[in-house]
């Protein structure tokens, strides 16, 4: 793991998922438009399933938008669909994003939507006024701050971790131990 520390821990208005208590705390900046960020949800996922109780794990974004314009829409509309739906339909959009990264269109933005339920108008107008891009853009601020510079970046406990994510084997065996270690003190 680098130096590079987290900006500061899990906020409020990060989407999340785990105990507030979880020995480990894993944070994600990542791009919907990125195919090495698609790879890592999976991981997560399997993280999320193998570890339970013992990992939180928060979402953040840094759409790389000077390389590809869908990625900064695809995170507002994600964003607007936490605003207007809730996590749970914030997590049905994240996954539809990534399994759906060739198609990030306006309407392709608002079919997903309305497949998680949340009202389209409201998505529409959200998109088409900018109004989720400050949130969007805390996120990525935050990652800057905190030394990222590519997607995915995950942060273990507050410290970078460089190692290779996606040897899930060894991703959750270094997490095994990080909440072995936090759990003997």
């Amino acid at each position: 793991m680098r130096a590079h520390k987290l900006d500061h821990g899990i906020r409020p208005f990060d989407h999340s998922v785990g105990p507030a208590d979880a020995p480990v705390v894993l944070v994600e900046y990542s791009d919907y438009a990125c195919s090495d960020s698609a790879r890592a949800s999976a991981v997560v996922k399997v993280v999320l399933e193998e570890l339970e109780d013992r990992v939180r794990f928060a979402f953040r974004n840094f759409p790389h938008t000077d390389v590809n314009a869908d990625a900064g829409r695809a995170a507002e509309a994600a964003e607007s669909v936490a605003a207007h739906g809730g996590e749970e339909a914030f997590w049905d959009m994240h996954d539809i994003l990534f399994a759906n990264q060739d198609a990030l269109e306006p309407d392709d933005l608002l079919g997903y939507a309305e497949a998680c339920g949340v009202d389209v108008g409201a998505v529409a107008d959200d998109l088409a006024s900018g109004a989720q891009r400050p949130r969007v853009r805390a996120d990525f601020e935050s990652g800057v701050r905190s030394g990222v510079n590519d997607t995915p970046a995950f942060f273990v406990n507050g410290v970078c971790y460089e190692d290779d994510w996606s040897d899930v084997d060894t991703f959750l065996a270094v997490l095994r131990e990080t909440a072995a270690s936090i759990s003997r003190h």
